[in-house]
Protein backbone atom coordinates (compact mmCIF):
# COMPACT_ATOMS: atom_id res chain seq x y z
CA UNK A 1 0.00 0.00 0.00
CA UNK A 2 1.27 3.68 -0.46
CA UNK A 3 1.27 6.11 1.88
CA UNK A 4 2.12 9.36 2.36
CA UNK A 5 2.46 10.82 5.90
CA UNK A 6 2.19 13.93 6.07
CA UNK A 7 2.73 14.71 9.32
CA UNK A 8 5.95 13.61 10.49
CA UNK A 9 9.22 14.77 12.06
CA UNK A 10 12.71 14.98 11.54
CA UNK A 11 14.78 17.23 13.32
CA UNK A 12 18.28 17.70 11.75
CA UNK A 13 21.32 16.94 14.45
CA UNK A 14 23.17 19.86 12.63
CA UNK A 15 20.73 22.27 13.78
CA UNK A 16 20.45 21.38 17.31
CA UNK A 17 24.61 20.88 17.70
CA UNK A 18 24.55 24.47 16.17
CA UNK A 19 22.24 25.41 18.82
CA UNK A 20 24.39 23.54 21.08
CA UNK A 21 27.14 25.79 20.71
CA UNK A 22 25.27 29.28 21.52
CA UNK A 23 25.94 30.32 25.05
CA UNK A 24 22.84 33.14 24.78
CA UNK A 25 19.16 32.04 24.95
CA UNK A 26 17.72 30.58 22.98
CA UNK A 27 19.99 27.52 23.08
CA UNK A 28 20.03 23.80 23.82
CA UNK A 29 22.46 21.28 25.39
CA UNK A 30 22.89 18.04 24.74
CA UNK A 31 21.35 14.96 26.44
CA UNK A 32 22.32 11.64 28.27
CA UNK A 33 19.73 10.17 25.84
CA UNK A 34 20.67 10.93 22.55
CA UNK A 35 18.20 13.57 22.16
CA UNK A 36 18.71 17.05 24.00
CA UNK A 37 17.53 19.60 26.72
CA UNK A 38 15.96 23.66 25.31
CA UNK A 39 15.52 26.27 27.16
CA UNK A 40 14.04 29.21 25.07
CA UNK A 41 14.56 31.82 28.10
CA UNK A 42 17.00 32.25 31.12
CA UNK A 43 13.81 32.33 33.49
CA UNK A 44 11.95 29.17 31.47
CA UNK A 45 12.48 25.52 32.13
CA UNK A 46 14.50 23.59 30.81
CA UNK A 47 12.69 21.00 27.79
CA UNK A 48 13.73 17.61 27.16
CA UNK A 49 13.75 17.86 23.35
CA UNK A 50 13.54 14.40 21.78
CA UNK A 51 15.25 11.10 21.93
CA UNK A 52 17.52 9.63 19.02
CA UNK A 53 14.43 8.37 16.72
CA UNK A 54 13.58 12.73 16.45
CA UNK A 55 17.58 12.99 14.48
CA UNK A 56 18.47 9.83 12.47
CA UNK A 57 16.73 9.68 9.52
CA UNK A 58 18.00 6.90 8.49
CA UNK A 59 17.10 5.11 11.39
CA UNK A 60 13.67 6.52 10.73
CA UNK A 61 13.29 4.72 7.43
CA UNK A 62 14.15 1.64 8.87
CA UNK A 63 11.13 1.69 11.42
CA UNK A 64 8.75 2.81 8.62
CA UNK A 65 10.46 0.04 6.34
CA UNK A 66 9.30 -2.60 8.67
CA UNK A 67 5.60 -2.03 8.29
CA UNK A 68 5.84 -3.58 4.71
CA UNK A 69 4.51 -0.51 2.97
CA UNK A 70 5.49 1.80 0.13
CA UNK A 71 6.10 4.90 2.48
CA UNK A 72 7.17 8.50 1.72
CA UNK A 73 7.25 11.41 4.49
CA UNK A 74 6.90 15.42 4.61
CA UNK A 75 8.64 16.44 7.58
CA UNK A 76 7.34 19.43 9.16
CA UNK A 77 9.18 21.24 12.30
CA UNK A 78 6.66 20.77 15.31
CA UNK A 79 6.56 22.03 18.42
CA UNK A 80 10.30 23.93 17.38
CA UNK A 81 8.81 26.02 14.76
CA UNK A 82 8.02 28.88 17.48
CA UNK A 83 11.96 28.88 17.87
CA UNK A 84 12.68 30.65 14.83
CA UNK A 85 10.61 33.91 16.31
CA UNK A 86 12.95 34.02 19.52
CA UNK A 87 15.80 35.27 17.86
CA UNK A 88 16.12 38.87 16.65
CA UNK A 89 14.92 39.30 12.82
CA UNK A 90 18.67 38.82 11.51
CA UNK A 91 19.53 35.82 13.86
CA UNK A 92 16.35 34.23 13.15
CA UNK A 93 16.99 34.71 9.21
CA UNK A 94 19.91 33.10 9.64
CA UNK A 95 18.49 30.63 11.79
CA UNK A 96 15.51 29.59 9.35
CA UNK A 97 18.41 29.36 6.40
CA UNK A 98 20.33 26.70 8.04
CA UNK A 99 17.38 24.47 9.33
CA UNK A 100 15.73 25.33 5.63
CA UNK A 101 18.95 23.96 3.34
CA UNK A 102 18.97 21.00 5.78
CA UNK A 103 15.23 19.57 4.91
CA UNK A 104 16.43 20.49 0.90
CA UNK A 105 19.61 18.60 1.69
CA UNK A 106 17.33 15.60 2.67
CA UNK A 107 14.70 16.49 0.44
CA UNK A 108 17.25 15.92 -2.81
CA UNK A 109 18.95 12.78 -0.97
CA UNK A 110 15.88 10.68 -0.87
CA UNK A 111 13.87 12.67 -4.12
CA UNK A 112 10.27 10.98 -3.66
CA UNK A 113 10.72 9.83 -0.70
CA UNK A 114 11.10 12.97 2.26
CA UNK A 115 9.84 16.44 1.60
CA UNK A 116 10.52 19.16 3.60
CA UNK A 117 8.83 22.19 4.79
CA UNK A 118 10.65 25.32 5.94
CA UNK A 119 11.08 27.36 9.38
CA UNK A 120 9.65 31.06 9.21
CA UNK A 121 11.34 33.73 11.06
CA UNK A 122 7.78 35.73 11.92
CA UNK A 123 9.79 39.03 14.13
CA UNK A 124 10.02 40.76 10.68
CA UNK A 125 7.21 40.49 8.34
CA UNK A 126 10.18 41.33 5.29
CA UNK A 127 12.35 38.74 6.43
CA UNK A 128 9.61 35.96 6.79
CA UNK A 129 8.40 36.69 3.00
CA UNK A 130 11.76 36.82 1.66
CA UNK A 131 12.57 33.83 3.45
CA UNK A 132 9.33 31.81 2.35
CA UNK A 133 10.31 32.93 -1.04
CA UNK A 134 13.90 31.30 -0.94
CA UNK A 135 12.68 28.28 0.99
CA UNK A 136 9.87 27.10 -1.55
CA UNK A 137 11.04 28.81 -5.11
CA UNK A 138 15.06 28.22 -4.75
CA UNK A 139 15.44 25.38 -2.34
CA UNK A 140 12.21 23.99 -3.31
CA UNK A 141 10.41 23.16 -0.33
CA UNK A 142 6.50 22.53 0.05
CA UNK A 143 5.37 24.22 2.90
CA UNK A 144 5.89 26.06 5.91
CA UNK A 145 5.52 26.10 9.30
CA UNK A 146 3.86 28.92 11.38
CA UNK A 147 4.23 29.15 14.84
CA UNK A 148 1.39 29.83 17.86
CA UNK A 149 3.14 33.14 18.75
CA UNK A 150 5.79 35.32 18.03
CA UNK A 151 8.74 36.48 20.47
CA UNK A 152 5.88 36.35 23.56
CA UNK A 153 3.16 37.99 21.29
CA UNK A 154 0.29 35.31 20.83
CA UNK A 155 -1.29 37.13 17.87
CA UNK A 156 -0.05 36.08 14.81
CA UNK A 157 -2.81 37.92 13.33
CA UNK A 158 -1.36 40.86 13.97
CA UNK A 159 -1.96 43.58 10.49
CA UNK A 160 2.16 43.60 10.34
CA UNK A 161 1.97 40.03 9.18
CA UNK A 162 -0.92 40.61 6.46
CA UNK A 163 1.53 40.87 3.91
CA UNK A 164 2.99 37.71 4.58
CA UNK A 165 -0.72 35.81 4.42
CA UNK A 166 -1.34 37.40 1.06
CA UNK A 167 2.29 36.37 -0.23
CA UNK A 168 1.67 32.96 1.46
CA UNK A 169 -2.13 32.76 -0.07
CA UNK A 170 -0.53 34.29 -4.11
CA UNK A 171 2.47 31.85 -3.94
CA UNK A 172 -0.30 28.66 -3.42
CA UNK A 173 1.83 27.35 -0.06
CA UNK A 174 0.51 24.97 2.21
CA UNK A 175 0.50 26.37 5.63
CA UNK A 176 1.37 23.94 8.37
CA UNK A 177 -0.34 25.05 11.79
CA UNK A 178 0.75 22.59 15.10
CA UNK A 179 1.18 23.11 18.63
CA UNK A 180 3.96 24.91 19.44
CA UNK A 181 4.18 25.19 23.06
CA UNK A 182 4.78 28.98 23.56
CA UNK A 183 2.10 30.23 25.73
CA UNK A 184 0.12 27.08 27.07
CA UNK A 185 2.41 25.12 28.94
CA UNK A 186 2.71 27.86 32.16
CA UNK A 187 -1.48 28.17 32.24
CA UNK A 188 -1.38 24.18 32.17
CA UNK A 189 1.21 22.93 34.50
CA UNK A 190 1.21 20.16 36.60
CA UNK A 191 0.75 16.29 36.29
CA UNK A 192 4.04 16.25 35.23
CA UNK A 193 3.10 17.45 31.71
CA UNK A 194 0.15 15.47 31.77
CA UNK A 195 -2.55 17.92 31.23
CA UNK A 196 -0.62 19.81 28.82
CA UNK A 197 0.38 17.21 26.51
CA UNK A 198 -3.10 15.86 26.52
CA UNK A 199 -4.99 18.70 26.62
CA UNK A 200 -2.99 21.99 26.20
CA UNK A 201 -1.69 21.50 22.78
CA UNK A 202 -5.35 21.01 21.28
CA UNK A 203 -6.37 24.21 23.10
CA UNK A 204 -2.61 25.67 21.42
CA UNK A 205 -3.20 25.08 17.80
CA UNK A 206 -6.94 25.68 18.02
CA UNK A 207 -6.40 29.36 19.11
CA UNK A 208 -3.64 30.38 16.62
CA UNK A 209 -5.81 28.77 13.68
CA UNK A 210 -9.21 30.60 14.63
CA UNK A 211 -7.23 33.79 14.93
CA UNK A 212 -6.56 33.28 11.21
CA UNK A 213 -10.34 32.74 10.97
CA UNK A 214 -11.47 35.56 13.57
CA UNK A 215 -8.64 38.04 11.78
CA UNK A 216 -10.75 38.36 8.60
CA UNK A 217 -7.26 36.57 6.79
CA UNK A 218 -9.30 33.66 5.63
CA UNK A 219 -12.01 35.92 4.47
CA UNK A 220 -9.72 38.27 2.71
CA UNK A 221 -7.45 35.46 0.86
CA UNK A 222 -9.91 32.73 -0.02
CA UNK A 223 -6.79 30.66 -1.54
CA UNK A 224 -4.75 30.72 1.13
CA UNK A 225 -3.85 26.68 1.96
CA UNK A 226 -3.88 25.89 5.74
CA UNK A 227 -3.66 22.84 7.24
CA UNK A 228 -4.54 22.27 10.93
CA UNK A 229 -2.70 19.17 12.58
CA UNK A 230 -4.44 16.54 15.12
CA UNK A 231 -7.66 16.62 13.42
CA UNK A 232 -8.25 20.17 13.66
CA UNK A 233 -7.79 20.67 17.47
CA UNK A 234 -11.12 21.44 19.28
CA UNK A 235 -12.07 23.29 16.49
CA UNK A 236 -14.75 20.72 14.33
CA UNK A 237 -15.81 19.41 17.73
CA UNK A 238 -17.04 23.26 19.02
CA UNK A 239 -17.64 24.41 15.66
CA UNK A 240 -21.61 25.47 16.64
CA UNK A 241 -20.08 27.73 19.89
CA UNK A 242 -17.78 29.23 17.24
CA UNK A 243 -20.49 30.01 14.69
CA UNK A 244 -22.52 31.13 17.80
CA UNK A 245 -20.45 33.09 20.11
CA UNK A 246 -18.28 34.85 17.36
CA UNK A 247 -20.60 37.06 15.55
CA UNK A 248 -18.96 40.72 17.32
CA UNK A 249 -15.90 39.59 15.14
CA UNK A 250 -18.52 40.91 12.21
CA UNK A 251 -17.04 38.25 9.80
CA UNK A 252 -19.10 38.20 6.38
CA UNK A 253 -20.01 34.24 6.70
CA UNK A 254 -19.97 31.77 9.49
CA UNK A 255 -16.71 30.44 11.00
CA UNK A 256 -17.38 27.30 10.09
CA UNK A 257 -17.58 28.19 6.67
CA UNK A 258 -13.42 29.22 6.58
CA UNK A 259 -12.54 26.14 9.25
CA UNK A 260 -14.42 23.90 6.50
CA UNK A 261 -12.07 25.53 3.67
CA UNK A 262 -8.51 23.75 5.79
CA UNK A 263 -7.07 20.64 5.77
CA UNK A 264 -6.82 18.07 8.20
CA UNK A 265 -4.95 14.45 9.07
CA UNK A 266 -5.88 11.63 10.89
CA UNK A 267 -3.36 12.04 13.77
CA UNK A 268 -5.58 11.44 16.81
CA UNK A 269 -5.76 7.46 18.25
CA UNK A 270 -9.48 7.82 18.33
CA UNK A 271 -11.36 6.13 15.43
CA UNK A 272 -14.39 8.54 16.49
CA UNK A 273 -12.34 11.30 16.07
CA UNK A 274 -11.15 10.75 13.22
CA UNK A 275 -14.36 10.05 11.93
CA UNK A 276 -15.92 13.34 12.57
CA UNK A 277 -12.59 14.84 11.34
CA UNK A 278 -13.65 13.19 7.76
CA UNK A 279 -17.19 14.10 8.02
CA UNK A 280 -16.35 18.05 8.60
CA UNK A 281 -13.72 18.60 6.34
CA UNK A 282 -14.78 16.15 4.23
CA UNK A 283 -12.64 13.23 2.78
CA UNK A 284 -10.77 15.14 0.31
CA UNK A 285 -9.43 17.23 3.13
CA UNK A 286 -8.23 14.33 5.43
CA UNK A 287 -4.65 13.00 5.15
CA UNK A 288 -3.30 10.34 6.76
CA UNK A 289 -0.66 11.92 9.61
CA UNK A 290 1.17 9.52 12.51
CA UNK A 291 3.04 12.13 14.52
CA UNK A 292 6.39 10.21 14.08
CA UNK A 293 8.18 9.82 16.16
CA UNK A 294 5.43 10.73 18.69
CA UNK A 295 3.08 7.96 17.78
CA UNK A 296 3.75 4.55 16.36
CA UNK A 297 2.70 4.91 12.56
CA UNK A 298 1.51 1.31 13.34
CA UNK A 299 -1.21 2.50 15.64
CA UNK A 300 -1.43 5.37 13.07
CA UNK A 301 -2.42 3.34 10.29
CA UNK A 302 -4.78 0.77 12.20
CA UNK A 303 -6.50 3.56 13.43
CA UNK A 304 -7.33 4.69 9.53
CA UNK A 305 -7.66 0.87 8.76
CA UNK A 306 -10.39 0.58 11.04
CA UNK A 307 -12.92 3.16 10.00
CA UNK A 308 -14.16 0.76 7.17
CA UNK A 309 -13.46 3.25 3.94
CA UNK A 310 -14.03 1.61 0.75
CA UNK A 311 -10.29 0.90 -0.93
CA UNK A 312 -10.36 4.11 -3.18
CA UNK A 313 -11.70 6.20 -0.14
CA UNK A 314 -8.56 4.95 2.23
CA UNK A 315 -6.11 5.70 -1.01
CA UNK A 316 -6.80 9.16 -1.00
CA UNK A 317 -6.19 9.32 2.88
CA UNK A 318 -3.33 7.51 3.19
CA UNK A 319 -1.89 8.77 0.01
CA UNK A 320 -3.61 10.80 -2.65
CA UNK A 321 -4.99 13.84 -0.59
CA UNK A 322 -2.08 14.69 0.23
CA UNK A 323 0.08 14.60 -3.31
CA UNK A 324 -2.57 16.83 -4.14
CA UNK A 325 -2.82 19.52 -1.58
CA UNK A 326 1.11 19.72 -1.63
CA UNK A 327 1.27 19.54 -5.09
CA UNK A 328 3.36 16.92 -5.89
CA UNK A 329 4.77 14.94 -8.12
CA UNK A 330 4.54 10.71 -7.92
CA UNK A 331 7.08 9.47 -5.91
CA UNK A 332 7.57 6.64 -7.96
CA UNK A 333 8.60 9.31 -10.85
CA UNK A 334 10.81 10.95 -8.75
CA UNK A 335 12.58 7.57 -7.33
CA UNK A 336 13.53 6.37 -10.72
CA UNK A 337 15.18 10.13 -11.34
CA UNK A 338 17.34 10.16 -8.73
Amino acid sequence: MRILDCHFHWWPRAYMERLSSRVVHPLAKPSDKGGYHYQRRADAQWEHFGWPAWFELERQFEDLDRLGHDMSVISSIGPLSVHFSDFSPEEGASAARFWNEQMAWAQRKYAGRFWGTAAIPMVDTRIAIETMERAIGDMGLVGVNIPGMVAGDPRIDAPRLEPFYARAAKLGVPIFMHPTDGYFPEKMEGYDGALYASLGRVVDVSTSTYRLVLSGIMERYPDLKVYVSHTGGALPYQSGRMDKNSTRANLPQKPSTYLKRMWTDTTSPHVLGVKTAIEYYGLDNVMYGSDYPCWEPAEAIEIVEGLGLSAADAEKIFFGNAMRFFGLKEQTQLRKAS
